[in-house]
């Protein structure tokens, strides 16, 4: 098993001094994906019966480059940013870059994919990547407000206030109520004037 360099490893934690990991647990799936041992993470998934599991599951066979079960639409909204920003964290480009050329297909799925991908850019300082997969996103489902709000906030992080007015202008045509977008839109006109 992975020898655990405790000051890098990200596991779900930022302190991982006190990590103790049980055998075949999710955890220990978990960090057989870190350890390069695809089979062994999957043995273990398939053992387990939780919907964190079964989405480890087809999480192995997305970073195999295959899908032999197809992920549900909470799946991928509920793992997908966990796990994509685990794999960020613990630099396994290889693995990200896979997960990233399943996006396509799980779009067909959740059409939120890639705003979490985008997300999870996003808040890794990856802004470049974020607007990217904030396009694709757009393309697919612009009447999102919680997209346009992540837009608006990319845009006001690089000092372009017109389109960060726009955008927090299309969230609360969407979502008029919309508490953060309003506290935002303060935000930005008091940066403008």
């Amino acid at each position: 098993m992975t020898n655990l360099y405790k000051e890098k490893l990200f596991f779900f934690n930022d302190d991982c001094s006190e990590l103790k990991i049980t055998p075949n647990s999710i955890e220990h799936a978990y960090l057989a994906i870190l350890d390069d041992d695809l089979n062994t993470a999957e043995k273990i998934f398939s053992g387990i019966d939780s919907p964190r599991a079964i989405w480890g599951k087809r999480l192995v066979n997305i970073l195999n480059g295959y899908l032999q079960d197809f992920p549900t639409f909470f799946e991928i909204r509920n793992f997908l940013e966990i796990d994509l920003d685990f794999l960020l964290k613990n630099q396994k480009i290889g693995y990200v870059e896979q997960f990233l050329g399943s996006l396509e297909y799980l779009a067909t799925i959740n059409m939120e994919t890639y705003k979490f991908v985008g997300r999870v850019m996003y808040e890794n300082k990856l802004k470049s990547a974020a607007l990217k997969y904030f396009e694709q996103a757009k393309e697919i489902y612009y009447n999102d407000p919680e997209l346009h709000f992540l837009l608006s906030k990319y845009f006001l992080d690089i000092n372009n206030f017109e389109n960060a007015m726009f955008y927090i202008n299309e969230c609360l045509k969407l979502l008029p109520d919309y508490y953060p977008a309003l506290l935002q839109k303060e935000k930005i006109e008091q940066m403008i004037n």
